[in-house]
């Protein structure tokens, strides 16, 4: 192949290639927003929290049937009787390239706090990695709302 066919294909392989580029290095602030989780019908909103984000849980499949759930399965038993709407799920991130890390998440399903982290997609998607630790971790992508 000649050198300008070679630098043509070069230049068509970059430019093909820069909107998947572009997308999974969506800044941090793509993750602040109404959030669809892959589980449970789970909505949770991200906020600005300081220099941080966190998140709640707004609602979820049990929640709409039963809005007035409790936290019955936190290890913590003072704390078993907060309501699950409204719960702070996400917290403690700390911004860096392109995605948040250094964070936790609350499962209320098993009552417990994992490390966490979460890289924005694009505009539309958020992959959420919770871990017990490194390499024990589930990762789901969550599909944005508004």
């Amino acid at each position: 192949m000649s050198a300008p066919a070679l630098f043509a294909t070069l230049i068509a392989s970059v430019v093909a290639l820069a909107p998947v580029a572009a997308s999974a290095q969506a800044g941090p602030s793509a993750a602040i927003g109404l959030w669809k989780t892959e589980t449970r019908g789970g909505v949770v909103e991200i906020q600005r929290c300081g220099a941080s984000i966190c998140g709640r849980l707004v609602t979820s499949e049990l929640l709409r049937t039963q809005p007035n759930l409790k936290d019955a399965n936190n290890k913590d038993a003072s704390q078993r009787n907060r309501p699950l709407k409204g719960l702070l799920i996400l917290s403690g991130f700390k911004g860096d390239a392109g995605a948040w890390s250094g964070g936790t998440i609350y499962n209320a399903d098993d009552g417990k706090t994992y490390s966490a982290k979460l890289t924005p997609i694009g505009n539309d998607q958020l992959k959420v990695r919770g871990c017990v630790f490194v390499p024990l971790c589930k990762t789901q992508t969550w599909t944005r709302l508004r």
